[in-house]
């Protein structure tokens, strides 16, 4: 009896001092699926961000003579039509779904989702009204529709907007490097990804007003701004990164189907979606099956392990 009262208070000791984060880490580094699928995710993602040290060919470098040849010594994938190296292509494809995922989520998600969900559920009155009738336009809207229109519309303004700058200023390398491309796509796509953080935000918001640490802190005349970011939005901050951790497998499809639409990161810049559009079609694939199964598999490996590392995240903090 004796042993079983200490051995429960040294598990008890054990959690005491310990954060909710710590915990929650614990409980999904118990996950082998979560473990394997933030590997898959770090390696693809790793890959892309130090593609200009670990590709063996620049993604742009063509060699006609060796174009749609299988793997090889020299292309352990294969090349594309044009010469290039399939490996370097892909790795330079997940530098770009990483740039705009990261972009979009913190834009989207992190400033405008978190910031509108927060006003809107504390201030509440017209102030909410006019955020959750504004979310309510941008999620009625067929959001693959409007992310083509809105990039097909701006993306050559864009594009001349900056080769303007570059003649002006004499910089040069910012149209060649994508950043047209990249900044249209994750402005676009930010614009709708925003509304389901606000609308979970809010919600949790509108319950944590009517508790008592927030009428106290009311009470002893605490800003609305102190409030929000030291009480408030401490409390919200697991369903940020649940709402964070479940829009990434969507952002990085909505980039990849905008590119393969031809609407999205627009060449010389790689992407996957542009890959999978090469090597699309019944006759391609049946000559060159590398063209499509290259950024076929790797794409449906960074989803899928979004998708398990989700619903694992999920759990870990259900359980707290």
């Amino acid at each position: 009896m004796t042993r079983d009262i200490d051995s429960a208070g040294d598990e008890r000791s054990s959690v005491v001092g310990r954060s909710e984060w710590a915990l929650v880490w614990e409980r999904l580094r118990r996950k082998r699926l979560a473990m394997l699928s933030l590997i898959v995710i770090m390696i693809i993602y790793g890959a892309g961000l130090f593609a200009p040290i670990l590709a063996p060919y620049s993604y742009t470098e063509q060699n006609l003579d060796r174009a749609v040849e299988g793997s090889s010594s020299d292309h352990w994938l294969g090349t594309d039509r044009l010469g290039r190296d399939l490996l370097s292509r892909a790795m330079y494809s997940a530098r770009t779904t990483l740039i705009v995922t990261a972009a979009v989520v913190v834009s989207g998600s992190l400033i405008i989702g978190n910031a509108l969900g927060l006003l809107s559920g504390y201030r509440g009155g017209w102030i909410d009204s006019v955020i959750m009738r504004m979310g309510d336009i941008f999620a009625s809207l067929p959001g693959l529709p409007m992310l083509i229109l809105i990039n097909s519309a701006f993306s050559p303004r864009v594009t001349e907007a900056i080769r303007g700058f570059e003649e002006y200023t004499g910089i040069t390398g910012i149209v060649s490097s994508g950043f047209p491309s990249y900044l249209i796509v994750f402005t676009a796509l930010s614009l709708f990804f925003w509304v389901g953080t606000a609308r979970v935000v809010r919600a949790q918001v509108l319950q944590l007003r009517e508790r008592e640490f927030i009428m106290a802190a009311e009470a002893l005349g605490s800003s609305q701004w102190r409030i929000i970011f030291s009480h408030v939005l401490p409390n919200v901050s697991f369903l940020i990164v649940l709402s964070i951790s479940s829009a990434l497998g969507a952002i990085a499809g909505s980039e990849i189907v905008l590119s393969w639409f031809g609407v999205g990161v627009q060449p010389p810049a790689a992407s996957f979606g542009a890959m999978l559009f090469e090597g699309s079609g019944a006759r391609t694939f049946q000559s060159h099956p590398n063209l499509l199964l290259v950024p076929g598999v790797i794409v449906t490996l960074l989803l899928f392990s979004f998708a398990l590392l989700g619903d694992a995240l999920n759990d870990a903090i259900s359980s707290r």
